[in-house]
Order: structure tokens, then sequence, then C-alpha cells
């Protein structure tokens, strides 16, 4: 399986982006995915995941109620729709792929990552 994240970008706080992830696989609709993220100087952390069939997804409190991950299976393609963005939300994005019907926030539970896309929100 491989991931390409893209959408990264720019963006003045209180603006939105919207991150793609596009995954290679003919067995996309049965992986759980993930968005991670990772500031400078701190640890990866959980975004939020959704499940195979899109109707189930988790949010790390952070982000709830600002950020929205949704699927398009037949696209082998998942999103990360953010925002009113705050500085605080800069950093590298991930999407990850669970190649099992797991969704949560474990990273280890993950076994394929993109590449990472860099969000940068001005004050």
């Amino acid at each position: 399986v491989q991931l390409q994240a893209s959408g990264g970008g720019l963006v003045q706080a209180g603006g939105s982006l919207r991150l793609s992830c596009a995954a290679s696989g003919r067995t996309f609709s049965s992986y759980g995915m993930g968005w991670f993220r990772q500031a400078p100087g701190k640890e990866r952390e959980f975004v939020g995941a959704i499940g195979w069939s899109g109707s189930s997804t988790s949010y790390a409190d952070s982000v709830k109620g600002r950020f929205t991950i949704s699927r398009d299976n037949p696209k082998n393609t998942v999103y990360l729709q953010m925002n009113n963005l705050k500085p605080e939300d800069t950093a590298v994005y991930y999407c990850a792929a669970a190649i099992t019907l797991y969704y949560g926030s474990i990273q280890e539970r993950y076994k394929y990552w993109g590449q990472g896309t860099q969000v940068t929100v001005s004050s």
C-alpha cells in the first residue's frame, strides 16, 4: 500500500484547508484510515480516524468540531477538512492505513504511512 498526502499549504488563522490522501491497493475500502500530525519539536499525535465504510469517525479533542474526516472508497481517497485553523495546528500532517478495521488513535496499529504534507497557519 502506498499513500500520497497532498493539500497542505500556508493559511491565515481562521482559514480552511482540505488535505487529501490517495491510496493504492484494491482493498482500500477494508482499511481503517487515520490522520496524524507532528509539530516541530513535538511528538507525532493523533488527529482523527475513519472506519472502512466512512460512517464511523473519531477525533482528538483539540480538533473536534473544526476538522472533519471523510473518505471516497471508489476513488481510494481519504480527506481531512480543516476549518477555523489556529496557529497551533501548524504541523506536518500524515495519513496512515491500518490494514484492518481499526480506526483509533494508536499509532502502532497503522501499518502504512504517507510522506506527510506541511500545514502552516499564520496568526
